[in-house]
């Protein structure tokens, strides 16, 4: 079977069909938390790339960084200008068409870069790493976040691959050793790491988008505020940086330090 990475048009078409963020779920909140949990945000300079709904970015801004948010995707763009217009965030959340490969900014230019379901859509993600690196400034950070191996979502996933059926038509998958090796080659050194499970879980996600086809929308949170779900998320975010729990979770984070 032949790669087919997705281009411009897959990421026009699968935000035109997302652009209702109330039925899209965020990323995992141990993006932001690992990021509010490691900097100072007030006027720090960061740039999301691949932003899709530019929901984290919206928060950081609000919270008093200087926002960039760089897509190639018109419809990503979109939702994300609606939400900075929507929230009167334009002072400080910046949107810029452009190839996450071939960034317009000079060197050393940011304090953070970031993304999330990203680097998994290239059959050779170090050149997207290398140009990160390229563009923060000595003593900046990467934060990587990439869907893990070791998941039914790995799965599930190659086998609509197989069939033509997969929404980006090809994308792959990391353990924390190939992600940490990943950002060592570009020159990182790997300061933090992190994983978390989907919340909620793969099988109701997939019930829900079986239930929008037929007309039925599920809450986006099932139980939410229950004692059952309270005591579940207190316990997942107790062993999420568990080093063994990295072999069960959705998705995997680095937060790498350009020297």
């Amino acid at each position: 079977m032949s790669i087919k990475e997705p281009d411009q048009s897959v990421w026009n078409r699968f935000w035109e069909k997302k652009n209702d963020m109330d039925k899209v779920y965020p990323s995992s909140p141990s993006v932001l938390n690992t990021i509010k949990k490691n900097f100072k945000l007030e006027g720090l300079k960061v740039l999301e790339v691949g932003a899709g709904t530019g929901r984290d970015s919206a928060e950081l801004a609000r919270l008093g960084a200087d926002v960039y948010v760089l897509d190639f995707a018109d419809n990503s763009l979109k939702i994300v200008d609606a939400l900075c217009s929507r929230e009167n965030l334009q002072d400080n959340l910046h949107l810029i068409r452009g190839d996450a490969f071939k960034s317009p900014f000079p060197d050393n230019t940011f304090d953070l870069v970031f993304h999330q379901g990203l680097a998994e859509h290239f059959t050779n993600p170090l050149p997207l790493i290398q140009e990160n690196f390229r563009i923060l400034k000595h003593g900046g950070h990467l934060l990587c976040d990439v869907p893990q191996t070791v998941h039914p979502y790995t799965v599930i996933k190659h086998i609509l691959i197989a069939m033509d059926k997969w929404f980006a038509g090809w994308e792959t998958q990391f353990t924390m050793p190939q992600l940490k090796k990943l950002m060592k080659s570009a020159g990182f050194e790997c300061v933090a790491s992190y994983g978390d499970w989907m919340r909620p879980n793969l099988y109701y996600r997939m019930l829900r988008e079986l239930c929008f086809k037929v007309g039925v929308e599920l809450p986006k949170y099932p139980l939410k505020g229950s004692v059952y779900h309270k005591v579940k998320e207190k316990i997942l975010d107790s062993i999420e940086s568990k080093s063994w729990a990295h072999y069960t979770q959705l998705s995997i984070g680095v937060l790498g330090k350009k020297p």
